[in-house]
């Protein structure tokens, strides 16, 4: 199974929102990917912005998966990749 950018996006506003009680809408979320610090995420909430690192943003997808699909996915089934954007691969059994 394969989670787009968007998913992922929307997999890290639904975390955040309840993490912060905002709601989803009140955050906003930009993935980037670099050789230095690899898959990361800029978050903005009230006003502050936070970065996630990959491991931060797996826990999101993993929450995710169980709350829209209601797939129990572990944290090793999950990999990040990119091509045009980034993606979610998750392995399901």
């Amino acid at each position: 199974m394969e989670l787009s950018m968007d998913e992922i996006i929307n997999a890290i506003c639904l975390h955040m929102a309840e993490r912060k009680g905002v709601r989803p809408t009140d955050v906003q979320v930009e993935l980037s990917w670099d050789e230095e610090h690899g898959y990361s995420a800029e978050v903005w909430t009230q006003g502050r912005s936070q970065y996630l690192v990959e491991s931060n943003m797996i826990e999101a997808i993993l929450r995710y998966l169980q709350s829209e699909y209601d797939i129990r996915a572990f944290r090793e089934q999950v990999t990040l990749d990119i091509d045009e954007e980034i993606t979610a691969n998750v392995v399901t059994t």
